[in-house]
Protein backbone atom coordinates (compact mmCIF):
# COMPACT_ATOMS: atom_id res chain seq x y z
CA UNK A 1 0.00 0.00 0.00
CA UNK A 2 1.10 3.63 -0.97
CA UNK A 3 1.34 5.85 2.26
CA UNK A 4 -1.06 8.78 2.48
CA UNK A 5 0.80 11.74 1.65
CA UNK A 6 1.81 14.41 3.87
CA UNK A 7 -0.86 17.38 4.32
CA UNK A 8 1.41 20.66 3.15
CA UNK A 9 0.66 22.97 6.38
CA UNK A 10 -0.02 26.74 5.51
CA UNK A 11 3.12 29.03 6.11
CA UNK A 12 2.38 31.62 8.56
CA UNK A 13 3.68 34.58 9.17
CA UNK A 14 3.42 35.98 13.54
CA UNK A 15 3.17 40.04 13.53
CA UNK A 16 4.30 41.52 17.03
CA UNK A 17 3.37 45.44 17.30
CA UNK A 18 5.91 46.67 20.35
CA UNK A 19 6.61 49.83 22.22
CA UNK A 20 8.64 49.73 25.25
CA UNK A 21 8.69 45.41 25.93
CA UNK A 22 12.01 44.68 26.98
CA UNK A 23 10.40 42.89 29.95
CA UNK A 24 9.01 40.32 28.15
CA UNK A 25 9.88 40.98 24.45
CA UNK A 26 12.40 37.49 24.46
CA UNK A 27 9.90 35.24 26.34
CA UNK A 28 7.37 35.98 23.98
CA UNK A 29 9.54 35.67 20.90
CA UNK A 30 10.58 32.31 22.14
CA UNK A 31 7.20 31.03 22.50
CA UNK A 32 6.89 31.65 19.07
CA UNK A 33 9.48 30.45 17.49
CA UNK A 34 8.78 26.86 20.50
CA UNK A 35 5.36 26.92 18.75
CA UNK A 36 4.63 22.84 18.09
CA UNK A 37 4.10 23.73 14.67
CA UNK A 38 5.06 22.07 10.86
CA UNK A 39 4.79 24.81 8.62
CA UNK A 40 6.99 27.16 7.49
CA UNK A 41 7.11 30.66 9.71
CA UNK A 42 8.15 33.99 10.30
CA UNK A 43 7.84 36.42 12.82
CA UNK A 44 7.91 40.33 11.90
CA UNK A 45 8.59 42.76 14.99
CA UNK A 46 7.22 46.45 14.23
CA UNK A 47 9.27 48.53 16.87
CA UNK A 48 8.06 51.51 18.34
CA UNK A 49 10.70 54.47 19.40
CA UNK A 50 11.24 52.99 23.30
CA UNK A 51 13.11 54.67 25.70
CA UNK A 52 14.29 50.80 27.39
CA UNK A 53 16.48 48.12 25.56
CA UNK A 54 13.29 46.56 23.11
CA UNK A 55 15.59 47.70 20.18
CA UNK A 56 18.64 45.80 21.28
CA UNK A 57 17.00 42.48 22.73
CA UNK A 58 14.62 43.20 19.22
CA UNK A 59 17.96 43.00 17.49
CA UNK A 60 19.56 39.98 19.57
CA UNK A 61 16.77 37.80 18.27
CA UNK A 62 17.01 38.96 14.82
CA UNK A 63 20.85 37.86 14.96
CA UNK A 64 19.87 34.39 16.48
CA UNK A 65 17.12 33.15 14.52
CA UNK A 66 16.93 33.99 10.40
CA UNK A 67 12.77 33.13 10.98
CA UNK A 68 12.63 37.24 13.03
CA UNK A 69 12.71 40.18 11.13
CA UNK A 70 12.08 43.68 12.22
CA UNK A 71 10.53 47.21 10.47
CA UNK A 72 10.23 50.45 12.43
CA UNK A 73 7.16 52.12 13.15
CA UNK A 74 7.92 55.81 13.73
CA UNK A 75 4.23 56.58 14.88
CA UNK A 76 4.12 54.07 18.22
CA UNK A 77 0.80 53.42 17.52
CA UNK A 78 -0.20 49.77 17.71
CA UNK A 79 -2.39 49.83 14.45
CA UNK A 80 0.69 51.18 11.99
CA UNK A 81 2.86 49.09 13.61
CA UNK A 82 0.57 46.18 12.54
CA UNK A 83 -0.08 47.22 9.05
CA UNK A 84 3.70 47.58 8.74
CA UNK A 85 4.10 44.32 10.33
CA UNK A 86 1.86 42.63 7.72
CA UNK A 87 3.00 44.93 4.39
CA UNK A 88 6.37 43.45 5.68
CA UNK A 89 5.47 39.62 5.70
CA UNK A 90 4.63 37.41 3.17
CA UNK A 91 2.51 33.98 4.17
CA UNK A 92 -1.24 33.09 3.76
CA UNK A 93 -2.11 33.12 7.71
CA UNK A 94 -1.62 36.11 9.73
CA UNK A 95 -0.88 35.51 13.35
CA UNK A 96 -1.33 38.61 15.78
CA UNK A 97 0.64 38.59 18.84
CA UNK A 98 2.06 41.05 21.19
CA UNK A 99 5.20 41.44 22.97
CA UNK A 100 3.88 40.73 26.39
CA UNK A 101 1.61 37.83 25.02
CA UNK A 102 3.01 34.19 25.57
CA UNK A 103 1.48 32.01 22.80
CA UNK A 104 0.87 28.34 24.39
CA UNK A 105 2.41 25.75 22.77
CA UNK A 106 0.15 24.22 20.00
CA UNK A 107 -1.49 27.57 19.72
CA UNK A 108 -0.88 28.52 15.55
CA UNK A 109 -1.08 24.73 15.00
CA UNK A 110 -4.60 24.44 16.78
CA UNK A 111 -6.00 28.10 15.00
CA UNK A 112 -4.35 26.65 11.23
CA UNK A 113 -6.94 23.82 12.35
CA UNK A 114 -9.61 26.11 13.43
CA UNK A 115 -9.70 28.27 10.14
CA UNK A 116 -9.86 25.08 7.69
CA UNK A 117 -12.32 23.16 9.90
CA UNK A 118 -14.85 26.50 10.37
CA UNK A 119 -13.85 28.52 6.64
CA UNK A 120 -13.75 31.63 9.53
CA UNK A 121 -11.88 34.64 8.55
CA UNK A 122 -10.01 35.17 11.50
CA UNK A 123 -10.15 32.95 15.34
CA UNK A 124 -8.90 33.90 18.56
CA UNK A 125 -8.98 32.57 22.04
CA UNK A 126 -8.71 33.90 25.78
CA UNK A 127 -6.84 36.28 26.86
CA UNK A 128 -5.65 34.49 30.08
CA UNK A 129 -4.15 37.82 32.08
CA UNK A 130 -1.40 36.57 35.14
CA UNK A 131 0.45 38.62 37.34
CA UNK A 132 4.48 38.48 39.07
CA UNK A 133 4.24 41.76 41.10
CA UNK A 134 1.00 42.62 43.29
CA UNK A 135 -0.17 45.40 41.34
CA UNK A 136 -0.51 42.66 38.02
CA UNK A 137 -1.78 40.15 40.06
CA UNK A 138 -4.39 42.71 40.75
CA UNK A 139 -5.16 43.98 37.29
CA UNK A 140 -5.05 40.26 36.65
CA UNK A 141 -7.62 38.97 38.68
CA UNK A 142 -10.39 42.42 37.25
CA UNK A 143 -9.21 41.23 34.06
CA UNK A 144 -10.65 37.91 33.76
CA UNK A 145 -13.38 38.58 36.20
CA UNK A 146 -17.17 39.33 34.69
CA UNK A 147 -17.16 42.35 37.54
CA UNK A 148 -14.09 44.04 35.88
CA UNK A 149 -14.80 43.29 32.32
CA UNK A 150 -18.14 42.17 31.81
CA UNK A 151 -19.00 38.73 29.74
CA UNK A 152 -16.76 39.19 26.86
CA UNK A 153 -15.70 35.78 26.26
CA UNK A 154 -11.58 36.41 25.61
CA UNK A 155 -11.89 37.72 28.56
CA UNK A 156 -13.58 34.99 30.90
CA UNK A 157 -14.35 32.14 28.64
CA UNK A 158 -17.19 30.55 26.75
CA UNK A 159 -18.24 27.57 24.28
CA UNK A 160 -16.62 28.19 21.03
CA UNK A 161 -18.34 29.43 18.01
CA UNK A 162 -18.77 32.71 15.97
CA UNK A 163 -18.20 36.26 17.63
CA UNK A 164 -18.32 39.86 17.26
CA UNK A 165 -14.86 39.99 17.81
CA UNK A 166 -11.48 38.09 19.56
CA UNK A 167 -8.63 38.80 20.94
CA UNK A 168 -5.41 39.00 19.47
CA UNK A 169 -6.72 36.68 16.24
CA UNK A 170 -5.15 34.55 13.55
CA UNK A 171 -5.98 35.88 9.88
CA UNK A 172 -6.26 34.78 6.52
CA UNK A 173 -4.19 37.13 4.67
CA UNK A 174 -7.03 37.56 2.13
CA UNK A 175 -9.13 38.81 4.40
CA UNK A 176 -6.94 41.40 6.20
CA UNK A 177 -5.92 42.62 1.93
CA UNK A 178 -9.38 42.79 1.16
CA UNK A 179 -10.24 45.68 4.16
CA UNK A 180 -7.02 47.20 3.89
CA UNK A 181 -5.29 46.47 7.06
CA UNK A 182 -6.25 47.87 10.22
CA UNK A 183 -7.98 51.78 10.61
CA UNK A 184 -5.01 53.63 11.88
CA UNK A 185 -7.44 56.21 13.32
CA UNK A 186 -8.39 53.97 15.77
CA UNK A 187 -6.07 54.29 19.13
CA UNK A 188 -8.28 51.85 20.80
CA UNK A 189 -10.59 49.04 19.82
CA UNK A 190 -8.73 48.99 16.04
CA UNK A 191 -9.36 44.86 16.52
CA UNK A 192 -12.91 45.41 17.16
CA UNK A 193 -13.27 47.65 14.07
CA UNK A 194 -11.26 45.54 11.54
CA UNK A 195 -13.52 42.31 12.61
CA UNK A 196 -16.56 44.17 12.28
CA UNK A 197 -15.06 45.52 8.95
CA UNK A 198 -14.74 41.52 7.72
CA UNK A 199 -18.34 40.73 9.38
CA UNK A 200 -20.29 42.75 7.33
CA UNK A 201 -18.18 41.64 4.04
CA UNK A 202 -19.79 38.53 4.80
CA UNK A 203 -16.63 37.18 6.78
CA UNK A 204 -16.95 34.82 10.31
CA UNK A 205 -15.05 35.39 13.45
CA UNK A 206 -14.48 32.31 15.07
CA UNK A 207 -13.92 32.45 19.22
CA UNK A 208 -12.53 29.03 20.89
CA UNK A 209 -11.50 28.28 24.27
CA UNK A 210 -8.87 25.98 22.37
CA UNK A 211 -6.65 28.96 21.95
CA UNK A 212 -4.81 30.08 25.21
CA UNK A 213 -2.67 33.56 25.38
CA UNK A 214 -0.63 34.33 28.70
CA UNK A 215 -0.99 38.15 28.97
CA UNK A 216 1.62 39.98 31.28
CA UNK A 217 -0.06 43.53 32.63
CA UNK A 218 2.12 46.54 32.94
CA UNK A 219 3.64 46.54 36.38
CA UNK A 220 2.36 49.86 37.70
CA UNK A 221 -0.15 52.43 37.07
CA UNK A 222 2.36 55.02 35.23
CA UNK A 223 3.47 51.51 33.14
Amino acid sequence: MNAEPAVQLPAVSVIMPVLNEERHLRGAVQAILAQEYAGEMEVVIAIGPSSDRTEEIAAELVREDPRVHTVPNPTGRTPAALNAAIKASRHPVVVRVDGHGMLSPNYIATAVRLLEETGAQNVGGIMHAEGENDWEHAVAAAMTSKIGVGNAAFHTGGQAGPADTVYLGVFRRAALEQQGGYNEEFIRAQDWELNFRIREAGGLIWFSPELRVSYRPRPSIQA
